[in-house]
């Protein structure tokens, strides 16, 4: 007999059902592999300049100039006093508040799938920032800690999505700016 359900994994049937088992006829099971892909556009919005000038190798964020928080990741509109806020570019450099080493990848989109496992999620907050900025630190694990100075890098290669466009990089001692 051919294989009609190329997704198949296997068919499990229990060798026997124990008396009066109502549900003896339903026990064999199936099981097959599908996959579901979703497309669609999406606008950046009111982020697309935070996102265009990472193409730049310019790192944004937003700053409001009622009580002058700076936010990075950036917002259009401080929740503090609900003013607009203004463009600020940072340095990109920060320190690792917390990280999570991730032993698997949840495949999102090519990007993400294209990571080997295991990598460094880490939560930093930029020099000049208000708020932490949670994203890819390229370090190995057993390098990776609270309070490591990092800097953002940028990608030279071609991405899925405009926010792989940079990482977090640990800062050597030789690159750190001097006072």
């Amino acid at each position: 007999m051919t294989e009609k359900v190329r997704s198949k994994i296997d068919i499990r049937v229990p060798e026997s059902a124990p008396a009066g088992d109502a549900w003896a006829q339903f026990r064999g099971v199936e099981r097959i592999a599908m996959e579901l892909t979703q497309s669609y556009k999406y606008s950046l919005g009111k982020y697309s300049r935070f996102f265009m000038e990472l193409e730049n190798g310019r790192f944004l964020a937003t700053r409001c100039h009622g009580c002058g928080k700076v936010y990075a990741p950036p917002r259009p509109l401080c929740p503090n006093c609900l003013a607009v806020t203004d463009w600020v570019e940072l340095s990109g450099e920060g320190v690792v508040k917390t990280y999570s080493v991730l032993r698997f990848s949840p495949g999102s989109n090519d990007d993400v799938r294209a990571l080997e496992t295991p990598y460094v999620l880490a939560y930093v907050l930029l020099d000049g920032a208000d708020t932490l900025f949670p994203h890819l630190l390229k370090a190995a694990p057993d390098q990776a800690h609270s309070g490591l100075r990092v800097r953002v890098a940028y990608s030279d290669e071609p991405v899925h999505h405009p926010i792989h466009l940079m990482y977090f990089v640990p800062v050597a001692d030789s690159e750190r700016q001097q006072p």
